[in-house]
């Protein structure tokens, strides 16, 4: 075993001294230097002058102030780890007390208090990297969240499942018949159909569709911040950004939207993008929860009036129903991997294609018919073969 390295010690008080002294003279409050480097408080600027070690949750504060640029989605779940965390005693050990069984012991600890897997999996998202941040600095010598979640913590989390070709017909029916919902049905349509995003859905404007050449333009995303705040990002990965094809089906949907869409005494404008094909009763853009919401009334208006049961659908349930139809066509995965907007193929491949018992007993008859009727060629070739040489021989 390699032996540990040691450092010398550091007069922490000292260097704190030092470092107070520098920054005041500069003209640095320590309210100036919280608010650069983002810190949720003060607090620590006067543990560092003090000389005080280094404690987990400082160590992800300012971690987190080193991320600049973005998505405000990614800033929503450091938030949500820094409060989870600020609530636990883990949070205030030192840093460099920590070692890997310490950092097991509490991720089992948050799934025992009846953190899902999700969740765990977000703060150990934020942990390691914080962690492999002081190793880079020196302050650790190795990181004690270095290690494979699924060895430790149970995967608790229910797999969101397509829908079967069946259960699709038997909503998207229901919904184009229902006086209130099929308001909705054209949105529905699409989003199965195309594999969006909904961010992605609901960013789309009159600009993006090109009906002379049939393509959906993708190259934003719309998303409303927990501060009712709309905001245009940049689609998920470079990836995401793509021109999508449409079929005659999906066309008439868009055409039917734009055809019924309102029109508003003043358009609303985000970041620059106006013309959203779907507003609100207050005119501006409809956002992901509006959809959810939509799809989840819809299902259970439907469930409530059927014996049929329809499983849980949600924009993303659509998504995934899109992967694997589209899968179980034969595409490429290289295709799809662009349909999809992945940057990686195996997220299409592991993560979005549901293939079932009954989809590999379809594949295997398929495959079975086209042997039987590659077998019924040769043997009608041969015969003809045959005939044509008894013929030769027979004139």
């Amino acid at each position: 075993m390699a032996k540990r390295i040691t450092y010398p010690n550091i007069d922490l008080q000292q260097t704190g001294k030092k470092l107070k002294h520098i920054l005041e003279s500069a003209g640095y409050t320590p309210r100036m230097i919280q608010e650069y480097l983002h810190l949720s408080c003060v607090q620590p600027i006067y543990r560092w002058y003090k000389g005080s070690k280094l404690s987990i949750i400082e160590l992800v504060e300012r971690y987190i102030s080193l991320k600049t640029g973005v998505k405000h989605n990614t800033m929503a779940n450091y938030r949500f780890v820094v409060n989870l965390l600020k609530k636990e005693e883990f949070a205030y050990r030192h840093v460099e007390d920590i070692k890997l069984s310490d950092a097991k012991i509490f991720l089992i600890k948050l799934q025992r208090d009846g953190r899902g897997y999700s969740t765990i999996h977000t703060v150990r998202g934020v942990l390691r990297p914080a962690f492999q941040m002081a190793v880079d600095d020196d302050l650790i010598v190795k990181n004690p969240f270095n290690w494979e979640l699924g060895t430790v913590i149970i995967n608790d989390s229910k797999k969101r499942q397509a829908l079967s070709a069946k259960d699709q017909e038997r909503f998207l029916n229901f919904v184009k018949d229902d006086p209130h919902y099929s308001k909705y049905y054209d949105g529905f349509f699409i989003l199965f159909k195309t594999g969006l995003r909904i961010s992605e859905f609901c960013g789309l404007t009159v600009r993006d569709l090109d009906f002379d050449n049939d393509i959906i333009d993708v190259n934003h995303q719309l998303q409303r911040t927990r501060k009712m705040k709309y905001v245009i990002e940049s689609t998920k990965t470079t990836s995401g950004t793509r021109k999508l094809p449409m079929t005659e089906e999906v066309r008439d949907a868009f055409l039917r939207i734009l055809e019924n869409r309102p029109k508003p005494k003043r358009e609303p404008i985000i970041s620059g993008y106006g013309g959203f094909l779907f507003l609100d009763k207050d005119n501006k853009p409809t956002v992901a929860l509006h959809w959810e919401h939509y799809m989840r009334d819809a299902r259970n208006k439907f469930n409530s009036m059927n014996p049929w049961q329809l499983p849980p659908i949600s924009p993303h349930i659509c998504r995934h129903t899109y992967c694997s139809d589209m899968a179980k066509t034969g595409i490429t995965p290289k295709t799809l991997q662009y349909l999809m907007g992945h940057s990686d193929v195996s997220v299409t491949l592991n993560v979005y294609t549901h293939i079932g018992v009954e989809d590999a007993r379809a594949e295997l008859a398929r495959l079975n018919e086209a042997k039987t009727d590659m077998k019924s060629k040769i043997t009608q070739k041969t015969a003809q073969k045959s005939a044509q040489k008894m013929a030769f021989f027979g004139a």
